[in-house]
C-alpha cells in the first residue's frame, strides 16, 4: 500500500472581524481571523473556522480584507496542544492559509473593504474583445 498523505484545504467565506496584524519578537508577520462558512442542505448551518495566517499572506490579508468581506484560503489543516496556566492540556485545530484571493468585485464588497491601493482587476464585461471576422483563417 502507497503511503499517501494529504493535507489541503480550501474554504471560501466571509470574515468574522477585522483582521489585525502582529509581529512575533522575530518580526514575522502573523494574523489570526476566523471564516464564517455555510453548511450546504435543507438545514443550512453556519460554521466558524478558525484561521491563521504568517507572512506576505497575513499582509495582504489584514491589507485588503475587513469584517464581512467575502475570501477565499487555501492552506492545511494544523492540530496543536498545550497547557493552560491550571495545566489542563488544552487542544486548538487551525487553518494555516497559505494563500488568499479576492471573490467580491470592488462594487460588490462591504464599504471599505478594498483599500485605495487594492489589486486592480477586470471583470469579462469590462474587458475589451477583438471581433473575429470569419472562421476562415482559423487552424482548427
Amino acid at each position: 500500500m502507497a503511503n499517501f498523505n494529504l493535507n489541503k484545504v480550501i474554504l471560501g467565506g466571509r470574515l468574522t472581524a477585522d483582521p489585525e496584524l502582529k509581529q512575533t519578537p522575530q518580526g514575522v508577520s502573523v494574523t489570526s481571523f476566523s471564516i464564517a462558512v455555510n453548511r450546504r442542505g435543507k438545514d443550512a448551518q453556519t460554521d466558524f473556522i478558525s484561521c491563521v495566517a504568517w507572512r506576505q499572506t497575513a499582509d495582504f490579508i489584514c491589507r485588503f480584507f475587513k469584517k464581512g468581506s467575502s475570501i477565499c484560503i487555501s492552506g492545511s489543516v494544523q492540530t496543536r496542544t498545550w497547557n493552560d496556566q491550571q495545566n489542563n492540556k488544552r487542544y486548538a485545530t487551525e487553518i494555516v492559509a497559505d494563500e488568499a484571493y479576492f471573490v467580491d468585485a470592488k462594487a460588490d464588497a462591504p464599504s471599505g473593504s478594498f483599500g485605495a491601493d487594492a489589486p486592480a482587476f477586470q471583470t469579462q464585461e469590462s474587458a475589451r474583445f477583438e471581433e473575429v471576422a470569419s472562421d476562415d483563417d482559423l487552424p482548427f
